[in-house]
């Protein structure tokens, strides 16, 4: 769980967002949208901002920042409030498990959306809508409620935790029930001035992504959603409305999938191999979602496999008669195949597949196939089995889908020498692991095509491990580089604050006013502000009526340096591995770094480094310039030079040169004088040495003592006995 101490010490950055380019519009009430961008601590410590609070909107993860669980958003603009999701975290039990409920007033949220009816999105709803003072409306989609029914009442009864650690019971559920509106795919609704719709989501039956508008100000939150058709379900839809904020899970980061009939060839080759040699095969899946489509893949190779036939498969869950009836109720719901399969006989009738509501009625004799839920191992028939099976070497465990963080389905994956069993002994791990992930989330691709499609300005990552959803980032922004969206990925109760102006006039300009456009007739061009007016033109025309022109910046600075040059190079080689001598001025030692930064000694005193801004030859010089300056901290370094026979007065330059270098990192300010000599300022006392003799003439007794002392050192270091001495 994230220490909510984190947040109170982020650092609050505003970016102003200025449009580039913009699809406009030209109606009274439709203009441009500005946000400004910024991560802000939790609600009663943001500090003070220039924008009017009625514009902005601020999003905060409940639940879900930078973990997989818990999904709940909080989000806040023109006095309206909307939360996405109310779920709970698998890994966690009691309050726990619970999204940051007391960083918010539940009674001044108008609208709850809930995307599916999995656990770690809607199994905090009975106790979010019965044990709090949420006042509002409630929606999902008709299969989503239909299921959520089942699944959180299975929940209650699996869960082995206390009665005081017992969030909800039965009776909050069937009042909640009472309290859940729902609603169609592409229907528009609007509460309280939110007007909101939803698309389908692939992932499971009856997920949605939700579109809500504000004022103009559009948000797309995704939920789980899956962009490949699978054999039962359609794939997520693209909205046809760009939004200002797409607020996107990111499960898998930058990871990709194997392609489907990779992944179920591994699956059914998997289960053949070992029920052939007589072992046991255990499927951890959640009752409903992938376990459906797992359960197609099966009956279908049954029966394509006549010798598998006396080999039983058991969907092994209390749910299992009441999931395949709601199935049937909103097979229009499914892809074409499975319409297209209902019309001759039920897809969900499966020939080869019995049901198996305990393990009190399974009679463990030879080989068979059992799915069984939760699919994290965590408690109910699937823990009971891996505890029974885990031991022989001949059994087989496969996990189809996520395994989320501090399960036993995530321990297991990576296969160690023991386990600990729900009884608290602990016993020997000898079954083959198998990860094939089914899991209807959208990999890398998808996610990349999606929001490559959509474009929209700013980008919100939820839903992820903190590892996973920093990679995706990183990718993200090398992907919309060049362009204006902000992509941010908040911790849990970390708030991101925008600031959006709607509802302003732009006037055309230029070629794009030459024509009167038709009623509902799209502007493109490009929108610039000045002052207080917007004006749309055509990119041609941006130099005509703007002073606006592209230009390359460079930049140059001088960094304080009086050490060896020989010493810069040693270093900068050591760190990269483009390192050339510059040949523009032959007399002034030069460097080019990475083929981006030129450094030079233009004096005793400092180096200067030049490059053309941009953000990796900025990252260069940011690099370059910190480690002078830590060179000039840490004084000078050994640094290997060629073996060359030297001249006597050569070395003694040299030895020079390190005694003055030498006693500059000790005193500081230290000058050379004629004939030798160093002029030593400490506090406003001066000496004088003579660095041949090693005299010192100054008036305060101790600094002359300290700095005979260190000279003497000095030389000695120096200018060590030479061997024919000995």
């Amino acid at each position: 769980m994230d220490p909510k101490g984190e947040i109170s010490g982020s650092i609050r950055r505003n970016v102003l967002r200025r449009y580039c380019s913009s699809t406009s519009s030209l109606s009274s009430q439709q203009g441009e949208k500005m946000a400004s961008v910024a991560t802000a601590p939790p609600a009663g410590k943001r500090p003070a901002s220039g924008g009017r609070e009625g514009d902005q909107m601020v999003i905060t993860p409940l639940g879900a920042g930078s973990e997989v669980g818990r999904s709940c958003v909080h989000m806040t603009f023109k006095g309206r409030t909307v939360l996405f999701d109310c779920g709970i975290h698998p890994a966690y039990s009691g309050m726990a498990a619970l999204p940051y409920f007391d960083e918010i007033d539940p009674s001044a949220i108008d609208v709850l959306l809930v995307t599916h009816f999995h656990l770690d999105h809607a199994a905090s709803l009975p106790y979010f809508l019965e044990k709090t003072t949420f006042k509002g409306r409630v929606f999902m989609t008709h299969a989503t409620k239909a299921i959520y029914r089942l699944l959180l009442s299975d929940y209650v009864k699996v869960s082995k935790v206390s009665v005081e650690d017992m969030l909800f019971d039965e009776q909050d559920i069937i009042r909640s029930m009472d309290k859940i509106e729902v609603i169609d795919f592409h229907q528009t609704l609007e509460v309280n001035g939110i007007r909101f719709w939803c698309y389908t989501a692939g992932h499971v039956l009856g997920a949605a992504m939700f579109m809500v508008d504000i004022a103009g100000v559009r948000i797309l939150y995704t939920g789980d959603y899956s962009r490949e058709e699978d054999r039962h379900l359609k794939a997520a839809e693209i909205p046809q409305f760009s939004p200002d904020i797409c607020i996107i899970e990111s499960t898998y980061g930058v990871q990709q999938h194997q392609p489907r009939h990779v992944r179920e060839k591994r699956f059914t080759d998997a289960i053949h191999n070992t029920v052939s040699q007589g072992g046991r095969v255990l499927i951890p899946a959640f009752a409903l979602g992938r376990a459906q489509e797992l359960l197609l893949i099966l009956d279908e190779y049954w029966s394509n496999h006549p010798e598998l036939h006396k080999i039983p498969i058991y969907y092994a869950s209390p749910l299992a008669k009441k999931c395949m009836a709601v199935y049937q109720t909103y097979i229009n719901s499914m892809n074409e195949r499975i319409r297209n399969q209902f019309a001759q006989s039920n897809p969900f009738h499966f020939k080869h597949i019995e049901p198996l509501n305990s393990i009190d009625n399974f009679h463990d004799v030879g080989p068979s196939v059992v799915m069984a839920s939760p699919g994290g191992l965590q408690s109910g028939l699937s823990r009971q089995l891996f505890d029974k099976w885990c031991t022989d070497k001949k059994n087989t465990c496969v996990i189809p889908g996520y395994a989320v963080e501090g399960s036993l389905a995530k321990t297991i994956i990576n296969e160690p020498r023991e386990v600990t069993l729900a009884n608290g002994l602990t016993a020997a791990l000898h079954m083959q692991i198998f990860y094939i992930s089914f899991s209807a989330h959208a990999d890398f691709p998808q996610t990349s095509g999606f929001l490559d499609e959509l474009r929209p300005p700013n980008i919100i990552l939820v839903h992820g491990e903190a590892n996973e959803m920093g990679r995706l980032k990183q990718k993200l922004i090398t992907q919309f580089d060049g362009t204006n969206t902000k992509i941010v990925s908040p911790k849990n109760c970390q708030s991101v604050e925008m600031y959006f102006s709607s509802e302003k006039m732009a006037k055309t300009i230029g070629r794009l006013a030459e024509k009167i456009p038709e009623v509902e007739e799209k502007v493109s061009g490009l929108l610039v502000k000045k002052g207080f007016t917007y004006q749309i033109m055509a990119p041609e025309d941006l130099r005509v009526y703007t002073q606006l022109s592209t230009a390359n910046i460079t930049q140059r600075i001088a960094v304080p340096y009086s050490g060896s040059f020989e010493v810069i190079k040693y270093r900068l080689k050591q760190i990269y591995e483009s390192v050339e001598p510059s040949t523009e001025e032959p007399d002034v030692p030069a460097l080019i770094v990475h083929e981006r930064v030129t450094i030079r000694l233009d004096s005793d005193s400092y180096v200067t480094l030049q490059w053309s801004s941009d953000p990796i030859s900025d990252m260069v010089s940011d690099s370059v310039v910190a480690m002078v300056l830590n060179i000039g901290r840490e004084g000078p370094k050994v640094v290997p030079v060629e073996e060359a026979a030297k001249t006597e007065e050569e070395t003694e330059k040299v030895a020079r040169k390190v005694v003055h270098a030498l006693m500059v990192s000790l005193f500081g300010e230290v000058k050379v004088a004629e004939e030798g000599m160093l002029i030593i300022s400490v506090d406003g006392a001066v000496a004088r040495l003579d660095g041949r003799s090693g005299d010192v003439d100054c008036e305060n007794a101790a600094l002359k003592e300290r700095i005979k002392t260190a000279f003497r050192r000095i030389q000695g270091a120096v200018r060590p006995i030479p061997l024919s001495a000995s």
